[in-house]
């Protein structure tokens, strides 16, 4: 695997060579197409004769980092760079550089300049703004690659690779780079869809939500409203949460409480406000755990609700942890209230707290300070 990593590297420099240094004609794309083949690229089209020459923009599902590429071996066609840095590295990646860094609006006034011009190629565009795995659904398409012209003919693409998953979410392109020398090939299915139209007074979004509608029935999946923003929200939160791991302290599988079949239907948020509330109340034992759901629930902040509750904002009722210990008086809204829940916690701390009733302010706003320190310590370990 390595030596054939190795080679298709080898070639893959040579097709870049090639690509360069040939002028854009049906033979540098033919003889860059064998090439593709011996590293693994391969490439098909179903119905060649349905692409209209005559339209100047594409519109097509994105699978992988390479899809314009791909679609640049069947027909000469140019893909604006919307992200990334410009340079050598966006020219040898095959994406056109506009020189466009502001609004939307001024790449689409640029684009429609671009395409004014009928020597220069077709636009190909991707409204998912975002790579999928081509087999659940289509991302919500964006509105301003419908905004340059009024006829656009879709392009469905489908992408089939053994052993590995074809888009893996949240990976860089020189990832899939070498996955794609990697694994034995990779097969391209490229389907040519007949143009559509804008219909008289439709607007930009009506016309995107029509076209995805098309794309959706030919690729056989869903037509979904999440956008590009949604997953990179998505692939946040799955970076921020952390596997559950095996600790010492902990219970093994065979000792842990099943779970009723009556809690199986109980929804994702209230089971993860559950957890969240377990770990606030094994840094607050004396809080009530009803106090401390209701307030999850308004903050979704597991650091947030203990600062609520030492700081007093949240009033409640302390609970007994163990028979013989002083219960503290019942807490408020103060923040001096917070002194004697603060107390019944055995923190440890760099600096002894404060044993006594300090006479000057500043003493006891110092002394609340190191206590306030010292939970938070308790609380992230």
């Amino acid at each position: 695997g390595l030596c054939l990593l190795v080679l298709r590297l080898f070639i893959g420099v040579h097709v870049f060579l090639v690509s360069c240094a040939l002028p854009d004609s049906v033979l540098r794309r033919f003889i860059v197409r064998v090439m593709c083949s011996v590293l693994g690229l391969f490439v098909r089209q179903s119905d060649p004769r349905l692409r209209d020459t005559s339209v100047r923009v594409y519109i097509a599902n994105h699978v992988t980092q390479f899809d314009h590429n791909v679609i640049n071996l069947l027909t000469s066609c140019n893909t604006p760079a919307l992200n990334g840095a410009p340079g050598f590295l966006c020219w040898s990646r095959g994406f056109m550089e506009l020189g466009v860094t502001g609004s939307r609006a001024e790449l689409v006034d640029s684009l429609k300049v671009y395409s004014s011009h009928r020597a220069n190629p077709p636009l190909l565009l991707f409204p998912e703004e975002a790579a999928t795995n081509g087999r659940a659904g289509l991302l919500r398409f964006s509105s301003w690659p419908f905004s340059i012209l009024d006829v656009v003919q879709p392009v469905a693409l489908q992408v089939q690779r053994p052993l590995i998953t074809v888009s893996v979410a949240d990976s860089s392109w020189i990832t899939e780079l070498l996955w794609t020398f990697f694994v034995p090939f990779t097969v391209y299915q490229v389907r040519w869809m007949p143009s559509v139209p804008r219909r008289a007074e439709e607007l930009s979004e009506d016309f995107a939500l029509r076209v995805q509608e098309l794309l959706a029935m030919e690729l056989g999946v869903v037509s979904t409203r999440l956008t590009a923003a949604d997953k990179a929200e998505h692939m946040k939160r799955l970076r921020h949460t952390s596997p559950l791991s095996f600790t010492p302290g902990s219970q093994p599988l065979a000792a842990r409480p099943t779970v009723p079949s009556s809690l199986a239907a109980v929804a994702p948020d209230e089971v993860r406000i559950a957890a969240m509330a377990q770990r606030v109340k094994e840094v607050l034992p004396h809080v009530p755990l009803e106090v401390i759901r209701i307030d999850l629930a308004q903050t979704n902040c597991v650091d947030t609700t203990i600062a609520n509750l030492l700081e007093g904002r949240v009033p409640f009722c302390p609970e007994s942890e163990e028979a013989g210990t002083d219960l503290p008086a019942p807490s408020t809204s103060q923040p001096a209230a917070a002194f004697g829940v603060q107390s019944s916690v055995a923190v440890p701390s760099s600096k002894p707290a404060t044993k006594q009733f300090a006479r000057s302010p500043v003493e006891r706003h110092l002394s609340l300070q190191e206590r306030k320190r010292a939970l938070y310590d308790y609380a992230r370990r």
